[in-house]
């Protein structure tokens, strides 16, 4: 009887413990090109859905080379999901490596892009002084830098799940509204913190991944050429970045999650400005606020405002013309 009991409780730890790995088989299996789109896709596949990223948090998608790993990871997946506008130069060549034949998210389309910013002085690529790796095109990619924009990325991955799913079509799409009221909520907190800060305030940052951010904002960022550079800037070089801080009003500097802080430092030593904190562009963090995308969005609004807003600011007339939400859709030129 003691055997029969123990052989039936052996059977059903085995079942309990099987009981995850089924669970998981049974979710829809995701694949996304970097951290950003990751946390979107769990946002509106929730329990449904198990999500892994070719590019994780707190690494550069630009730098990025894949391995034999990652073509195995996409045949296996039932849905891919990436940005597109070349910002993953390497992904058309992985999925063809991979054999992928599945659903495939561009989380852009149909989003009306920004062309991308190319610096003078004979340096294209965003002025990234040689490296090849962040050139993108005629297009700027970080689209999801705009909020109302990233209501677009959140509509074409729920479709994506949809489509790789069709059973959980309804809560897809309960959990894309839910999640694009947290957008609009974000955006208007965003709106009020950057609408604290002086209309001609310039910040400098190391890579030209603010265009779209700057646009619905009303933030002047400027990535003057070099400034990503890996190596110390050249006296010449240095004096020209210095001119531009200058001539530009410039009043705080910013690191970057993906870029070297290098030449920032000495920039500050140079011209005595602060360095006001790090901001976020393409990649969230491990943990944190920034480990979510809205996380991340917050956490650079706050920062902007802590360092550079205006402690009499009684309104927001400064900003009015960034104000409506339904104007900036149509205006992603950069302000540079």
């Amino acid at each position: 009887m003691l055997s029969l009991c123990s052989s039936r409780w052996l059977v059903g730890v085995s079942a309990m413990l099987a009981l995850p790995a089924a669970i998981a088989a049974e979710r829809v299996q995701v694949t996304t090109s970097f951290s950003i789109l990751a946390d979107m896709v769990k946002n509106v596949g929730g329990e449904h859905v198990e999500v892994t990223s070719l590019v994780g948090p707190d690494s550069d998608t630009h730098a990025y080379s894949p391995s034999p790993g990652d073509a195995r990871a996409l045949s296996e997946a039932d849905l891919v999901v990436f940005n597109g506008l070349q910002f993953e130069g390497w992904m058309e060549r992985l999925i063809e490596a991979s054999d992928y034949s599945g659903p495939l998210v561009t989380a852009t389309a149909g989003i009306d892009t920004a062309e991308a910013d190319v610096h003078d002085d004979d340096q294209d690529d965003h002025g990234h002084g040689g490296h090849d790796d962040h050139a993108h095109g005629d297009d700027d990619p970080h689209a999801w830098q705009d909020l109302a924009l990233g209501k677009i990325y959140v509509t074409n991955i729920r479709d994506g799940l949809v489509e790789a799913s069709p059973e959980n079509a309804d809560v897809y799409h309960e959990n894309a509204e839910r999640y694009i009221n947290q957008l609009e909520a974000t955006d208007e907190e965003i709106r009020r913190l950057i609408g604290e800060i002086p209309d001609s305030t310039s910040v400098v940052t190391g890579h030209d991944s603010f265009g779209y951010f700057s646009s619905a904002y009303g933030v002047r960022f400027l990535s003057p050429a070099g400034l990503s550079s890996a190596s110390e800037a050249s006296a010449t070089n240095m004096a020209q970045l210095i001119d531009v801080i200058r001539e530009q009003n410039v009043q705080a500097l910013f690191h970057e999650n993906m870029t070297s802080p290098s030449v920032l430092n000495q920039l500050a030593e140079e011209t005595g400005l602060p360095v006001a904190g790090t901001l976020y562009t393409d990649a969230l963090t491990s943990e944190g606020e920034a480990s979510t995308y809205l996380g991340m969005m917050r956490h650079n609004a706050q920062m902007l405002n802590t360092a550079l807003a205006d402690p009499d600011h009684d309104d927001h007339d400064d900003h009015d013309d960034h104000d409506d939400h339904d104007d900036h859709d149509d205006q992603h030129g950069h302000s540079h």
